[in-house]
């Protein structure tokens, strides 16, 4: 594997649809501790990210990396 630029967000998550052409969505879960309360929450968020060839299936834990937009709402890839 190549370099990676660490200027780039880079995010680990679950593919949860694979139903668009060359693309899937990842589930991000950060767990992280609240600042002033101390309590430890859970935050999920979903990203579009760019699959050539459709080769991830749902359930497949993947890396994604912050590249430039390739559509509206798609602006990371699989690494």
């Amino acid at each position: 594997m190549t370099e990676i630029n660490h200027k780039k967000k880079v995010f680990q998550g679950t593919v949860v649809s694979d139903k668009m052409k060359d693309t899937v969505v990842v589930l991000v879960e950060r767990y992280e501790k609240h600042p002033k309360y101390g309590k430890f929450i859970k935050h999920k968020k979903k990203f579009k990210a760019h699959d050539a060839g459709n080769t991830k299936k749902i359930g497949d834990k993947v890396e994604i990396i912050e590249t430039r937009p390739i559509s509206k709402d798609k602006h990371f890839m699989i690494v």
